[in-house]
């Protein structure tokens, strides 16, 4: 049977792909009904939008041309996924607050199935503080956000805030579909971002990771249907899970604690964090003053391998899957760590002289028992996919 997609339109001068979207959906054989905002009707007409699609075209929250029931409780039920494509600054504000004033907004609130949204805007309303918290709240709400990319824009600035493609906006859509309950039941356990080991109350040693993996990985193994849990070392980017779901934790010991207590509850873990192999053997407990001291020498004592504690652990997962961050020997080191601390499979990054820490793209390989997969430049959250594909074969053998 052919997949019910609800296509909502708001105000923005994207608003005219909106409708190459429909079409391309409808060759896909998806089902396609739209509701088209007020403020979208100031870029595009409703006779533009019905002329591509087969199913009737709405508008008005108080007008049930249809008769039998709620015209935005039918809409909202009647669907198996809600996309909102263009997703103006303003539509985002009354999804995350609950704001319901028009059709749209009402069956978003009323809405009991998966919601996708492609926003598009001006660059400084996108990385306005207030936009960024709403977007939070929607991520940690289950709302996946297909993120604008960097472009000229309508208004002729160049910045982040133009809305993605037809064409991947729908291949977007595909995979949820296609995806969706392939690891359902199942209980992932991720680690992420990058500890910090204090020397003394106020300075510390740590890394530059900013968890942008792991959160690719949370967000991808949950559309999938897994309950996934996520042990966050200093992570300032938003996190699209409940926050029942998130353990913070600073330091390397304090991560260790965490999993030790978390590992008997899941079928699968990922040490994704990048967890420092030293701290310091006797930190002060009060701030060091540099009046007091001309050099400084610092004792380190090594941290305890998570990695190779969960390998090796009497209630090992089914499955541990490992990082490997290398500058050099990229493939020849990560199968040794993969050998060493007894993992599935690892993935293999390649630092490039810092350039991976942050930034949104990596290089990497995927390395089992038997085989070595260069995947090159990849996006992180392409590589989220296809880790999270490999756990779902890696589960089906064992």
């Amino acid at each position: 049977m052919s997949k019910k997609i609800l296509l909502i339109i708001t105000g923005s001068v994207a608003a005219y792909k909106a409708i190459e979207l429909a079409r391309i959906l409808q060759k896909k054989s998806f089902i396609v009904t739209c509701i088209l905002t007020k403020a979208a009707q100031e870029f595009i007409t409703q006779l533009q939008v019905s002329s591509v699609m087969q199913n009737k075209v709405y508008t008005d929250l108080f007008l049930d041309e249809d008769g039998a029931k709620m015209t935005h409780i039918r809409l909202s039920r009647d669907n198996d996924l809600i996309i909102v494509a263009p997703t103006s600054a303003d539509f985002i504000a009354k999804m995350a607050n609950g704001i319901a004033d028009d059709l749209a907004s009402t069956v978003i609130l009323a809405a009991d199935k998966k919601i996708m949204i492609a926003p598009a805007m001006n660059e400084k309303m996108w990385e306005k503080t207030a936009t960024q918290n709403n977007l939070a709240k929607l991520a940690k709400a289950d709302v996946s956000i297909i993120s604008p990319i960097s472009d000229v824009l309508a208004c002729g600035e160049l910045g982040v805030g133009k809305m993605r493609e037809p064409a991947e906006i729908s291949q977007k859509i595909e995979d949820f579909f296609i995806n969706q309950n392939k690891l359902r039941g199942k209980k992932i356990l991720i680690t992420g971002g990058g500890t910090r080991e204090m020397i003394d109350p106020v300075r510390f040693i740590g890394n530059d990771s900013s968890g942008k993996q792991a959160i690719a990985l949370a967000k991808v193994l949950q559309e999938m249907g897994a309950s996934v849990t996520l042990i966050a070392a200093n992570i300032n980017e938003n996190i699209p899970l409940k926050n029942e779901n998130i353990i913070r934790v600073k330091t390397a010991d304090e991560m260790f604690s965490a999993t030790k207590n978390e590992l008997s509850n899941h079928q699968v873990f990922i040490g994704c964090a990048a967890v420092a192999d030293y701290k310091i053997k006797n930190p002060s407990d009060k701030k060091i003053k540099k009046e007091n001291t001309q050099n400084i020498t610092l004792e380190l004592e090594k941290n305890i391998d998570i990695l190779d504690f969960v390998g090796h652990s009497s209630n090992r997962p089914a499955l541990v899957i490992g990082f490997a961050a290398e500058s050099e020997n990229l493939v020849k080191n990560a199968q040794e760590k993969m050998r060493k601390k007894n993992c599935d499979f690892i993935i293999a990054n390649d630092i490039e002289s810092g350039a991976i820490f942050g930034a949104s793209e990596s290089r990497a390989c995927l390395i089992t028992k038997n085989s070595t997969q260069n995947l090159e430049k990849i996006s992180k959250e392409a590589l989220a996919y296809i880790v999270a594909n490999a756990i779902v074969d890696g589960l089906r053998h064992c």
